[in-house]
């Protein structure tokens, strides 16, 4: 008898596994998932854990709760590390950018961010930094950290430029204003808002389109988009075409060979309209 794995997390972070899908709770309902440096630590030990995790193809980061995240924790976190060394400070610092930005940003494995209630400030980062998201039509989002005498934390600033307008952007940062999860969709913070009753079987619907695709392919495609949003023209295209044939060179399933066989020789496959067969 094959012994089960363990599920990684269990404390400020909850996973459960549904069919490909590894469900990422933030845990902490009775703040609204304020991240806290504790969570901060398990979050960065769970995506480690699950991008080697076959029971994982998907991650969807969603809340636990009411909230997506009310941001990050001003008892937890920051008056917490006024209380420490420099030194505790900053690791405290890395450890927290490590899984909202630089592992979620170049993650191996697609990730989908489900707003399923109040979203606010260094939440934003997270949102932002996953492949896709969902919202609630009537989810909260906002960025009040002017209200509380400070500018946004973290990368904030950072991560809403690459996704807003500077005007939008300036608007909320400038005036802490409150919008819905329709006008994120508006403002191209997500890519969908739908009502709250369907948000979880939407987020489900695209996790299983993604779940369909080669997961090299579709690896290999999101970090050519995002490493060539940051090149001139002429570096882009020699990047894209050598990334293109390292995609041929470590793809197991062939899946070039095969989707080309199917569309010019055996005419089962037709491009726009589902995928190659890959079985075939």
């Amino acid at each position: 008898m094959t012994e089960e794995k363990p599920v990684p997390g269990g404390n400020t972070v909850l996973v459960k596994f549904e069919d490909g899908i590894a469900w990422v709770h933030l845990n902490r309902p009775e703040k609204r998932n304020a991240m806290s440096v504790e969570l901060a630590r398990e979050m960065n030990s769970v995506l480690d854990a699950l991008e080697i995790d076959d029971r994982c193809g998907v991650i969807v980061l969603t809340g636990s709760g009411e909230a997506f995240s009310a941001g990050m924790d001003l008892q937890g976190f920051f008056r917490s590390t006024d209380a420490i060394t420099d030194v505790e400070r900053h690791r405290a610092y890395r450890e927290t950018r490590a899984w909202q930005w630089r592992t979620l940003m170049h993650y191996a494995k697609p990730t989908i961010a489900m707003v399923n209630g109040w979203c606010f400030g260094g939440a934003f980062t997270p949102l932002i930094c996953c492949d896709l998201a969902i919202t609630d039509e009537d989810a909260v989002f906002g960025l009040s950290e002017i209200n509380w005498g400070i500018i946004p934390g973290g990368v904030v600033s950072k991560a809403i430029s690459t996704l807003m307008g500077d005007r939008q952007a300036l608007y909320y940062v400038m005036t802490g204003e409150k919008f819905d999860g329709r006008h994120a969709r508006e403002l191209g913070l997500v890519n969908e808002a739908v009502p709250t009753a369907q948000l979880k079987e939407r987020t489900r619907e695209l996790a299983n389109i993604l779940l369909e695709k080669n997961p090299t392919v579709l690896r290999q495609a999101r970090m050519a988009y995002k490493y060539a949003r940051e090149m001139d023209w002429e570096l882009a295209a020699e990047y894209l075409t050598a990334k293109g044939d390292q995609t041929t060179f470590v793809d197991v399933e062939k899946g070039r060979d095969q989707g080309l066989k199917q569309f010019l020789d055996e005419k089962t496959f037709k491009p726009g309209l589902g995928n190659y067969d890959r079985d075939g």
